[in-house]
């Protein structure tokens, strides 16, 4: 599907790969002949996925391991792929998660996680494997953001400003890395069919409502439209025009109907 893009012994970093569009991430690089690092929390799972993937594409697939939610994880991870001596080419930044709740003390610790998923590890994951890349003259970066980034609602406080932190860093540094031939890409999906939402069951409801419109993206169509912008180095891409529509609509909502509907939803 996107060989025409890749060289001999190209190798894909990719996080949270043993589910949803992180293994669809994987797949797709692997089915285009690329070599996989399959990064994840869930060993079991990982395990299984890896070894899926390499019978049915023969691609060479490395399953890593890794809880990304800490200070040291970026480190450890570098240090992993060089001692098994791997030359990261195509580093996608897919591990995060989701929470839709009041900001408060109980939800700090939550929250610490949602930083270093969405912020910190993969910001020093950009650093580490970025010089690298530029030595060589080549590379992508593919930043996985959310169409949640430009949403300002209660109950998506942290995760809204942390994928909004995102999209505005790989859009700042594409243009750090271009003259370095590496092209970096942010990608903010609205609506997927995964398991990333099952902790709200009313989004799950709404999710499969709306897929009857075919509002919801599954994560095939989805990744294939992130990977096909990234390989076209470009900046930014929000696949679906009713996620472009959706963010705008959101905030244009008057406060009072949001605060009426928060107030129902926390209970009040």
């Amino acid at each position: 599907m996107f060989k025409k893009y890749l060289w001999p012994g190209c190798t894909a970093l990719v996080t949270g790969a043993s589910s949803g569009m992180g293994l669809e991430y994987a797949r797709q690089l692997a089915a285009s002949g690329c070599g996989v690092v399959m990064v994840s929390n869930q060993q079991q799972e990982l395990e299984q996925c890896a070894a899926e993937l390499k019978t049915a594409y023969s691609a060479k697939i490395w399953p890593v391991y890794c809880d990304l939610a800490r200070n040291e994880s970026a480190d450890e991870l570098f240090a992993i792929c060089q001692e098994k001596g791997l030359q990261i080419d195509i580093l996608i930044n897919n591990a995060g998660m989701f929470f839709f709740k009041e900001l408060k003390d109980e939800v700090c610790e939550v929250g610490d996680k949602m930083l270093f998923l969405h912020v910190i590890t993969p910001t020093r994951l950009c650093e580490r494997f970025a010089g690298g890349m530029k030595q060589r003259g080549r590379g992508y970066i593919l930043n996985v953001s959310s169409v949640a980034a430009g949403m300002y609602a209660p109950g998506l406080v942290m995760y809204s400003a942390t994928k909004s932190y995102l999209r505005s860093f790989s859009k700042s540094w594409y243009y750090e890395m271009k003259p370095y031939g590496v092209s970096v890409t942010a990608v903010c999906p609205g609506a997927v069919s995964t398991g990333l939402y099952s902790v709200l069951p009313v989004l799950v409801k709404i999710l499969k409502v709306a897929g009857k419109f075919g509002l919801v993206y599954s994560p095939e169509k989805l990744v294939r439209k992130a990977l096909k912008a990234m390989f076209r180095r470009r900046r930014c891409v929000t696949p679906g025009w009713f996620n472009l529509l959706f963010a705008p609509a959101v905030n244009a909502l008057p406060k009072r109907l949001v605060s009426r509907v928060w107030g129902k939803v926390r209970g009040n």
